[in-house]
């Protein structure tokens, strides 16, 4: 369905009329910056110079403090240079860009996606307003060269100027075989609305009902597209396909080439040589009990030094990839393609072969193993006094599990944790507690963010679904790996040395006044006229826990906030209220971690597998690729959970559940339930009669004639209407809905069972906002219509 335009007049237009009317001239106060900002940022278009000074009636001596505080903005990265300098908000596309054809919808609007954008970023929409410029239709699969025009948030209409030559476009379904030999692809992504046909001599001898991946082969005039099937990945019901069609979309390799899995075949047990022996030490793994890789172990002990009457000494002891994993070698080659570790719910995907993720490199108890290790001196207040680096080899006295080493600690130990419940586990506790005063003394952002764990039978079907418990236990890892990740940072800082930082950024400025708006509106107050830290949302949450808002307030501070990266600049990491931070912690399943082990030991000297100083030149494009790769597994590995979870709900359609809104759009609400934490839509379309508008501002959607609002946050009562679980798509039916503000819709009744058994609408539903000029037409005849007292259709 094509989006709404909106108003013609836009913000330049709207900011002219205010400067007139200001009589804006010499004497008037020059823009600020947000003012700027805002007019860039609501521009359909990127702009220049040019438009931004003709905006606010900028004259003669007035173009170079603009030209200074465009600048400003770019450094700060609140806006993007683009072709012929232009500027637009980050992330948003160019006027002129190369598109792809995805297909059209239901309504025949034609829909496509930008060609090389950055992957797993939300990704904007693009309805495709034809024209006669183009010799025939366009197809999916096809390119075109399009002008761009935003008409809403994250949705662009794009008319065509010319056709490019296509690339094969591969494309993951399910073959599903006709009679007379030929076959149907139908996609497994939700973001692909268009069957495609296979022929007899394209099916790469996969059968029917099975998994695979095609290419889209070149758009042709008329009928419907047509694909070659490439690859087969298995058969729908089996227990690894529903990870496999992930990682397939993906493009997540999973497979390790001969060479580097011949190295770790040959890997052996690592000598003492040079390095320190921490074997006598108590170091302990603790981990998830259905963990299989165990990269760190910690240790704690009293200080004993007069002066620090109080403190803790602190190992944090880290497997030694880098001494099995050397730069440039086949393994290297590997680890840096795929960036991190997949986890799915019935599988890894690992960084590193099993020999060493498993093996040589995972701390098993009782077992020698090279590490990488710091040692820090705490105070009772968890400020650290000092550290030093190691590379030691130690023996694990212990593999724990988070439940294991919280119960000991609470009174129930067993037979393994119980020797070591005085001498280890209540030092480890000691240590803890100092180093969460320093956190709680430094503010650090507070987000409890509700996390579900997944259980998977041996059958490949989800066994049952649980909330992930928060304990101390896993509060006191977390702080360790903190501790150690900070010491990291600060001593490649100290020496010198290149440093993969872990960064993130302060919250952009324009969310956050969006976000203070709308808090203000429900008698909450974001502090101003001061520099925002970590600890001003964590008072806010506090504040806003127990009401009605929470969860809703939560979202929102979420997305306010930037997204953690990695970058060879330090800009620090806001939400941890740190100066420094780097990953030092997982070097088996990140490879940003083996690169800092790499520069540590170049660092102290500390032999074979340093960090190579010229490798720094490729930093800044090493730090991009692995900051996209954590994305696509941050993706990857939620498509998979939404596939399982909806294969769940499959035989539970026409149930009903309790959720709230964590989502508005334009066409509809998304729904998170709160038994399983499956994410679902109500469209549009199926509200309660209206026409609706979405209010961006209040995350809303509201009823023109009814006043009836849906807001994010409020608690809904809906129907599982359908599960798919080939795309993992769950359509949802409002039921009822509690009211959040005022205004929000009240309780209106349960849908009969007549209406359940209706059929939907076929065509255009009545009470959406259509776009378009056609839309544009529609929505105007309806407002008269309301407005006469006419019965909309």
């Amino acid at each position: 369905m094509r989006p709404s335009r909106g108003p013609r007049k836009d913000a330049r237009a709207a900011r002219n009329d205010a400067a007139k009317s200001e009589g804006r001239g010499k004497n008037v106060p020059f823009p600020t910056k947000e003012q700027v900002l805002d007019f860039i940022r609501t521009s359909p278009v990127p702009v220049g110079k040019r438009e931004i000074a003709r905006a606010f009636n900028l004259r003669g001596q007035d173009r170079i403090p603009l030209k200074s505080l465009l600048k400003e903005l770019e450094k700060d990265g609140a806006v993007d240079r683009g072709r012929a300098r232009r500027l637009a908000a980050p992330g948003a596309l160019p006027e002129v860009a190369v598109i792809q054809v995805i297909g059209p919808d239901a309504d025949g609007d034609i829909w496509a996606r930008p060609i090389d954008f950055p992957e797993d970023d939300a990704e904007p929409q693009i309805v495709i307003i034809e024209d006669k410029k183009l010799d025939k239709p366009l197809a999916p699969g096809d390119r075109v060269l399009a002008r761009l025009e935003r008409t809403d948030a994250d949705i662009y209409e794009a008319r065509p100027i010319r056709r490019l030559q296509s690339r094969a476009e591969r494309v993951v379904g399910v073959l599903e075989k006709g009679p007379n030999g030929s076959g149907r692809l139908i996609p497994t992504s939700k973001r692909i609305k268009t069957e495609f046909v296979i022929d007899p001599k394209d099916m790469g001898g996969a059968r029917s009902e099975e998994i695979v991946v095609a290419e889209v082969e070149p758009a042709r005039r008329l009928g419907s597209p047509k694909a070659r099937i490439v690859e087969r990945i298995g058969r729908v019901g089996e227990a690894k396909a529903v990870s496999m069609i992930s990682i397939a979309e993906h493009h997540i390799p999973f497979q390790f080439p001969r060479a580097a899995q011949e190295q770790a075949e040959a890997a052996v047990a690592a000598p003492l040589g040079k390095r320190t022996d921490l074997r006598d030490i108590p170091l302990v793994t603790i981990d998830g009990d259905d963990a299989r890789d165990f990269d760190d172990a910690v240790f704690a002990a009293a200080d004993d030094h007069p002066d620090n009457k109080g403190g803790w000494r602190i190992i944090v002891a880290i497997a030694d990839v880098a001494w099995y994993v050397r730069p440039d070698d086949a393994l290297d080659r590997c680890a840096r393609e795929r960036g991190n570790s997949v986890y799915f719910p019935d599988r890894v995907v690992p960084m590193l072969p099993e020999e060493l993720s498993n093996g040589w490199c995972s701390l098993r108890p009782y077992e020698e193993r090279p590490v990488m290790a710091v040692e820090m001196t705490i105070d009772a207040q968890g400020r650290k006094l000092r550290h030093h680096f190691m590379r030691g080899l130690m023996r694990s006295a212990a593999r724990l599990t988070y439940e294991q080493a919280q119960a000991a600690m609470d009174g129930t130990p067993n037979d393994l944790t119980g020797p070591l419940l005085e001498p280890v586990i209540k030092p480890l506790y000691g240590a803890f507690q100092s180093l969460l005063k320093a956190r709680e003394e430094r503010g650090t952002l507070e987000l409890d963010l509700p996390e579900r764990r997944v259980f998977i039978n041996q059958e490949g079907n989800i066994e049952r679904i649980v909330a992930r418990e928060r304990l101390d236990s896993h509060r006191l890892i977390e702080e360790f790996m903190i501790a150690a990740n900070v010491a990291a940072a600060e001593a490649l800082e100290k020496r010198r040395w290149p440093c993969m930082y872990r960064v993130h950024d302060q919250p952009d400025a324009t969310r956050i006044e969006a976000l203070r708006e709308f808090l203000a509106s429900l008698d909450f107050n974001l502090a101003r006229g001061q520099v925002l830290r970590p600890k001003h949302f964590t008072q806010l949450l506090q504040k806003a826990k127990g009401t009605p808002f929470a969860e809703m307030i939560s979202t929102l501070v979420l997305r306010s906030q930037a997204q953690a990266v990695y970058a060879p600049e330090n800009l620090g990491h806001f939400g941890l209220a740190l100066a420094r931070y780097a990953h030092f912690t997982s070097p088996i399943r990140r490879y940003s971690d083996l690169l800092v082990h790499r520069a540590l030991i170049g660092a102290f000297d500390f032999g074979d597998g340093a960090l190579d100083r010229s490798a720094v030149a490729e930093f800044a494009e090493t730090a991009v690729h692995i900051s996209g790769t954590e994305r696509r597994a941050a993706a990857a590995e939620r498509d998979a959970v939404d596939r399982y979870v909806a294969a769940f709900l499959a035989d539970k359609v026409d149930s009903e559940f309790e959720g709230r809104i964590s989502g508005v759009a334009r066409f509809g609400l998304f729904i998170n339930l709160r038994e399983t934490g499956a994410d679902g839509i109500i469209p549009i379309s199926t509200l309660p009669q209206d026409f609706y508008d979405h209010d961006e501002a209040r995350h809303a959607l509201v009823g023109r004639r009814s006043g009836r609002t849906f807001q994010l946050g409020q608690s809904v009562t809906v129907r599982l209407v359908s599960a798919d679980a080939l795309t993992g798509g769950i359509t949802l039916e409002l039921l009822s809905a509690e009211p959040l503000t005022e205004g929000s819709d009240r309780h209106f009744g349960r849908t009969s069972a007549r209406q359940k058994s209706k059929k939907p609408t076929q065509g255009r539903p009545k009470n959406i906002r259509f776009g378009g000029d056609k839309g544009r037409q529609s929505a105007q005849k309806g407002k008269k219509a309301a407005n006469k007292g006419k019965k909309r259709r």
